[in-house]
């Protein structure tokens, strides 16, 4: 056990985790008690954004409306969540859904659909369109997405209507796509886009060489070059970055993650900025390397050499900017 264990890493900072999910699945229940449990781990989390997952949707009706299953499942969670703390809950403050982009125009029905569904906190649509050649990077949790689907003028129609309700578009690609994620960001240029996971660096099989941080470096400080698009901190545990966590003590190794991920954490606030990061968990997914608790020591080691307004503006003040949570939303 690591004797560190139990410190939280500036406990003062406050912290909305923009990005992880719940479910209820064979492998794993990850629902709100035990997000609520993560959350009281000892540092201020003050609200929290729900990331599509796939979780809960509709088994029939009209395809495209879904995934206004999973609005509904988050709006049970969400209200549970409230009667739990006697109406004075703060997790599941904001909704990032999922809708098939390619409807162009006619997405506005879905999207009407998903903010009904969500009591009024839906703020945007993830877009998980990863694509490889290789398939083994995919962990089968849902199938690829067409490749080139960034660069298809239907789903540029459709993220255009969400810039032009105010929105947010989720990206979820893999590094290889991230030249036509700057080419959706061109084309659409009132759109804000939130890039998730750090831009999904790779590094194992054909893409372990020892230009492998380098490349995706490259790549970011391209994207970075567009001034709507925002970086998250988060999902850095996949096998898929090649990150070798056996040097870690255990679960509980804050410093052995931060060794880790320092690169790739430094290089995205370099490239955005610290106006332009926020902070997301990924849990549960990340609990198959270390803790919630644990997890959030890293990120803060990691970012040890930002200022306290820097920090501030990474761990919170950018989500609760881009994401419209205004107070009432803590309510």
């Amino acid at each position: 056990m690591n004797p560190n264990a139990s410190l939280i890493v500036d406990p003062e900072i406050v912290v909305v985790d923009s990005h992880h999910h719940l479910w209820n699945r064979s492998h794993q229940r990850y629902l709100i008690e035990e997000f609520e449990a993560d959350a009281a781990s000892g540092h201020q989390l003050v609200g929290s954004i729900f990331a599509e997952c796939h979780e809960g949707y509709l088994t029939d009706g009209p395809r495209e409306l879904r995934p206004v299953g999973e609005a509904r499942f988050f709006a049970t969670e969400s209200a549970r969540h409230r009667e739990r703390s006697n109406g004075k809950g703060l997790l599941c403050s904001a909704f990032i859904g999922a809708a098939d982009m390619t409807l162009g125009d006619e997405v506005d029905r879905v999207l009407d659909a998903l903010d009904a569904a969500s009591d009024g906190r839906f703020r945007g649509i993830r877009g998980a369109v990863y694509w490889d050649e290789d398939l083994s990077l995919n962990l089968g949790l849902r199938p690829y997405s067409p490749k080139g689907l960034l660069l298809d003028a239907r789903f540029r129609a459709g993220v255009a209507r969400l810039a032009a309700r105010g929105l947010i578009y989720d990206a979820w690609q893999y590094e290889p796509q991230l030249p036509e994620l700057c080419s959706l960001a061109d084309a659409v240029p009132t759109a804000t886009i939130v890039a998730g996971h750090c831009g999904g660096p790779l590094g194992v099989n054909a893409y372990a060489g020892p230009d492998r941080f380098e490349r995706w470096h490259k790549a970011i400080r391209e994207l970075a070059r567009r001034d709507n698009v925002l970086m998250k901190l988060s999902g850095l545990t996949a096998k898929r970055i090649g990150l070798d966590f056996s040097t870690m003590s255990g679960k509980d190794d804050a410093h052995g993650l931060a060794a880790l991920w320092r690169p790739y954490v430094e290089a995205c606030v370099s490239a955005f900025g610290p106006s332009r990061c926020m902070f997301g968990s990924n849990f549960p997914v990340d609990a198959v390397v270390t803790d919630y608790r644990t997890l959030l020591n890293a990120y803060k080691l990691c970012l040890s050499g930002c200022s306290d307004a820097e920090k501030r503006a990474i761990f919170s003040g950018n989500a609760i900017r881009t994401y419209k949570l205004s107070p009432a939303s803590f309510s």
